[in-house]
């Protein structure tokens, strides 16, 4: 594409440039990087202010002209500045990966249902029961462990040979016993010991168990008892519940319990619905993920992973080995899900096309301050805030969010709709009441007699 800049455009450049400049700049009388642009002019060469200008147009321009011609770019290849005469005209010409053509399903009417967010009275209970744990008293008992005393241990886990495996071990660990915290037969094996005592518990692992080294494999862990504690348990009555909070009674606390289930319900509903509904638009539409989207997703969720196993002391490839997955096992499983995540994002940016979804200017510098005040104790971030190319990238994510809220009002009116509808057919179709039958029967009986 062959793009030309008027003096309009390169006004506009040359400001956010100066701006630029400025930040890295120091005036005397001004502090760093806020000196104003006219003195900016005069402690900066115009080759230095030229070329910024110049490099801020084309940055800030050459994804719009691409999109203009509703041809958004997934990359840019290449740039060339063919022409530029500073304040006054300037042309290049730039070459992009261009998303494919996605034809679009039917968006109204997808098969999702939004979960249920009633919660149950065994979702309560067990909030309920944590609520009366926690004001649970413990003392040291001078006796043999039973189940329903918390005991401090230590342990060491080890494999049938010897070795110790990883995660297997831990110092002055608080252990409910009953609780079913550990693997069948571990708390058990404590009961009828008390503090002092140092024995091995020889177990086998779950064959369902999540470290597949693991799963269905004997272990001995080293333990020793270093203190039991009994807990008594309070009743539920309502002192403890106004204990709680500002609660009167234990219905005053059940009440608001069910209450904030509710809504942490209807949370994860409307999100896993919005979800299920982008996959089943994908699969109604007809919509081919490019490879250079899917490993741009896979480096992202390679990274995402790597960062999370590091901040447990793990590399990826020791993360891999101990869940007994190799690295062309774990990348077939990245791909996949990269390849429908890239499905789900064209899928959105074409309805957002089609139903000309889009954000105000306005929206997105509300969007940054907010972000700023998140980030107000990280220099690296809000000067990443400044960039153009970051600018647009928070202005697709919310042409998204918005394409995604339009979605789910839509299918949800469409749900209603229907439900309404079928209420309707129902009732047009009920029989006449019993007693009119028989009316109309007697009635043409006597009609046949005479």
């Amino acid at each position: 594409m062959q793009v030309t800049l008027d003096a309009a455009d390169l006004k506009v450049a040359r400001n956010q440039a100066l701006t630029r400049l400025a930040q890295d700049l120091k005036v005397q009388g001004f502090r760093k990087g806020k000196a104003p642009a006219s003195l900016v002019e005069k402690q900066v060469s115009p080759n230095e202010i030229a070329n910024e200008t110049i490099d801020i147009a084309v940055r800030t321009n050459v994804a719009k002209a691409f999109e203009a011609e509703k041809q958004p770019p997934i990359a840019i290849t290449n740039v060339n500045v063919t022409k530029y005469v500073p304040d006054d005209t300037a042309e290049f010409t730039a070459t992009a990966d261009v998303l494919p053509d996605v034809k679009l399903g039917d968006y109204k009417n997808l098969k999702a249902k939004m979960g249920k967010v009633e919660p149950t009275a065994a979702d309560i209970q067990e909030i309920i029961d944590n609520i009366v744990k926690a004001y649970s008293e413990k003392t040291v008992a001078k006796k043999k462990a039973e189940l329903g005393d918390e005991v401090i241990i230590d342990f060491v886990g080890k494999r049938e040979n010897g070795e110790e495996f990883a995660g297997g071990s831990a110092k002055d660990h608080h252990l409910e016993l009953g609780s079913g915290q550990f693997i069948p037969g571990f708390e058990d094996a404590i009961v009828g010991h008390e503090s002092g005592d140092k024995f091995d518990i020889k177990v086998t692992f779950p064959k369902d168990y999540p470290e597949k080294s693991l799963a269905g494999q004997p272990a001995i862990f080293e333990t020793l008892v270093k203190q039991v504690n009994e807990v008594k348990v309070p009743k539920l009555d309502n002192e403890l519940a106004k204990k709680c909070g500002n609660f009167e009674t234990v219905a005053d606390l059940k009440a608001d319990i069910k209450k904030n289930l509710q809504a942490q319900n209807h949370q994860r509903a409307y999100e896993q619905y919005r979800d299920d509904l982008v996959q089943d638009l994908v699969k109604k539409s007809k919509v081919a993920a490019p490879e250079i989207l899917i490993n741009d997703q896979m480096r992202f969720i390679r990274d995402d992973l790597t960062r999370n196993v590091a901040s447990h002391g793990m590399t990826l490839e020791q993360y891999l080995a101990q869940s007994g997955m190799t690295i062309e096992e774990w990348e077939k499983q990245a791909k996949d899900v990269a390849e429908q995540r890239v499905k789900s994002s064209l899928v959105l940016q074409i309805l957002a096309r089609e139903q000309n979804i889009q954000v105000s200017d306005a929206e997105v510098e509300a969007k940054i301050a907010e972000l700023r005040d998140v980030y107000q104790n990280s220099k690296e971030a809000l000067d990443n805030l400044k960039k153009p190319e970051v600018r647009q990238d928070i202005k697709n994510r919310m042409i998204i969010d918005k394409t995604l809220d339009f979605l789910t009002v839509e299918n949800l009116q469409s749900a209603d709709k229907s439900k309404k509808d079928t209420k309707t057919t129902q009732t047009a179709k009920k029989p006449s009441p019993k007693k009119d039958s028989k009316k109309t029967t007697k009635t043409t009986k006597k009609s046949d007699t005479k």
